[in-house]
């Protein structure tokens, strides 16, 4: 393999801290529902919902802080 730049191994790095909380995110968001929906329907899907939100929110923040530092 040819020499890797650090932002490269950077890049690879965020990723896989991104992939690892959704996978464990989404794990144990259904449990997480249903202990909510016990209480309110209403905010079952709330919680749903900003878990969606959520992935966007990284992605969204992930992408400023690159265009901010030039990379």
């Amino acid at each position: 393999m040819s020499e890797e730049s650090p932002g490269n191994r950077s890049t690879l790095i965020a990723a896989a801290i991104i992939f690892a909380g959704l996978l464990i995110g989404g794990y144990f968001l259904p449990d997480v529902i249903n202990y909510v929906a016990l209480f309110s329907p209403w905010l079952a899907i709330g919680v749903g919902v900003l878990f969606v939100l959520a992935v966007f929110l990284v992605f969204w923040l992930r992408g400023r802080y690159q265009r901010r530092h030039g990379r």
